[in-house]
C-alpha cells in the first residue's frame, strides 16, 4: 500500500478544523479539491476516514487515528529536512582524515579545532597513516608524502601543499653545529641515528640523496620516529637527518643544520575524494590546512634563526642554523620529490 504524503497533510487539516471548507481555506485549496484528496486517500487506505454528520462531515475513529500517526510522520519529515539542510551546509555527518605523523603534530590539531567550532555536528575520524588498519576504508581526505604507498590518487583530487628540505640534527658541541650549511657527503663518517622504522618514502628520499652523494649512511641506532631520534642526538649518540616539518621543538643541546649538495627534499600533498570535494566542511578544511602550511614555512633566504625567533617558532625552536625555504644549493643536484 502506498500512502500519499500530501493527502495525509490534507487529512490532518480536515481533522484539525473539523470541516472541509475550513481546511480548504487554511490550505488555499477549493472545497472540491479537498474532497477529492480525501476520497483518494480513503481509496489508498481502504478506510473510511470521514463521514457525514448532518450538513457537515466529521472524522471517523480511523480518520483520527491515521491523522495522529501522520503527525508523527510529519515531525520526522521535518527532522529529515533539517538534517538534509545541515548536510548541505556541512554541519553534520562524518569525515575521515588520514595524515602522517609530523603533519599530525603540526597541522592537524589547529585545523581540527577550528572545524569543530565551525561544524559542531561533524564527526571527524582521524587516522594516523602509520597505524591505519588494513581493512580500513579509503579516507575522505589524506595528507601524504609524495611517493608513499598510501597515496593512491585514483578517484581523488590532488593538491600539492609543500616541498621541504631535510636538515641534519647534530649535537651542539659538534664541529658541524656552527656551520651555516653542510655538504651531505660530510655526514658520511658520522654515526647516524635512524628515525623511520617503517622504511617509508621519507627515509627512501634521504637514502637516495646519500646515494647521489656517493655513500650509504652507517646507522648505529634504529628508532621509530623523529622525536626519539632527536633525543638520542641530544645525548650525543650521533646525528639524524629529518625533514623540516619533523623538527618540532629541538632540545637545547642540538642544532639543525641545512644540507646541500644535494639537499634531500620531500613533497607533501593532500588528496580529496571526488565525492566529498565540494562538501563545505572539506572546502573549509583545505582552506585551514593551506593557512597552517603557510604559517610553518619560513620565508626564503632568512638569516640564521635562534630559539624564539622567526615566523614559525614551533619548527625553529632549540637552535637552527641558517634555515630558510631554500638554502644556497646547487638546485641542479637537489633531490626533489
Amino acid at each position: 500500500m502506498g500512502v500519499d504524503i500530501h493527502r495525509l497533510r490534507v487529512l490532518r487539516a480536515v481533522v484539525a478544523d473539523g470541516s472541509i471548507r475550513g481546511a480548504a481555506t487554511n490550505l488555499g485549496y477549493t472545497p472540491s479539491a479537498i474532497s477529492q484528496h480525501i476520497a483518494a486517500l480513503q481509496k489508498e487506505t481502504g478506510l473510511t476516514l470521514v463521514q457525514r454528520a448532518g450538513r457537515s462531515i466529521e472524522p471517523t475513529v480511523a480518520g483520527r487515528t491515521v491523522a495522529a500517526h501522520a503527525a508523527r510522520v510529519f515531525e520526522r519529515l521535518a527532522e529529515l529536512e533539517s538534517v538534509v539542510s545541515d548536510l548541505r551546509a556541512g554541519r553534520v555527518g562524518a569525515l575521515s582524515v588520514s595524515y602522517f605523523a609530523s603533519a599530525g603534530a603540526v597541522w592537524i590539531p589547529p585545523v581540527v579545532a577550528a572545524l569543530a567550532r565551525e561544524f559542531p555536528g561533524l564527526r571527524l575520524d582521524l587516522r594516523l597513516i602509520e597505524l591505519v588498519r588494513a581493512d580500513a576504508g579509503p579516507p575522505d581526505v589524506e595528507i601524504f608524502v609524495d611517493g608513499a604507498e598510501s597515496g593512491d590518487t585514483k578517484g581523488y583530487r590532488v593538491r600539492a601543499l609543500l616541498t621541504e628540505p631535510y636538515l641534519a640534527v647534530v649535537p651542539r658541541n659538534s664541529a658541524l653545529a656552527d656551520r651555516a650549511q653542510v655538504d651531505l657527503v660530510e655526514l658520511r663518517d658520522e654515526a647516524w641515528v635512524d628515525n623511520d622504522v617503517a622504511r617509508g618514502a621519507c627515509r627512501q628520499l634521504m637514502l637516495d640523496a646519500c646515494s647521489t652523494a656517493g655513500f650509504s649512511p652507517a646507522f648505529h641506532i634504529e628508532t621509530q620516529d623523529y622525536p626519539t631520534a632527536i633525543k638520542f642526538v641530544a645525548e650525543g649518540m650521533g646525528i639524524t637527518v629529518i625533514p623540516r616539518l619533523g623538527l618540532g621543538t629541538l632540545p637545547e643541546s642540538t642544532v639543525a643544520v641545512p644540507i646541500v649538495n644535494p639537499t634531500p627534499r620531500r613533497g607533501i600533498s593532500v588528496r580529496v575524494l571526488d565525492a566529498v570535494a565540494d562538501h563545505p566542511a572539506v572546502v573549509r578544511l583545505l582552506e585551514l590546512l593551506e593557512r597552517h602550511v603557510n604559517l610553518t614555512v619560513p620565508p626564503p633566504h632568512t638569516p640564521a634563526q635562534t630559539q624564539g625567533a622567526g615566523p614559525a617558532p614551533s619548527l625553529l625552536s632549540g637552535g637552527v642554523s641558517g634555515v630558510g625555504e631554500d638554502p644556497d644549493v646547487d638546485k641542479s643536484e637537489a633531490v626533489d620529490n
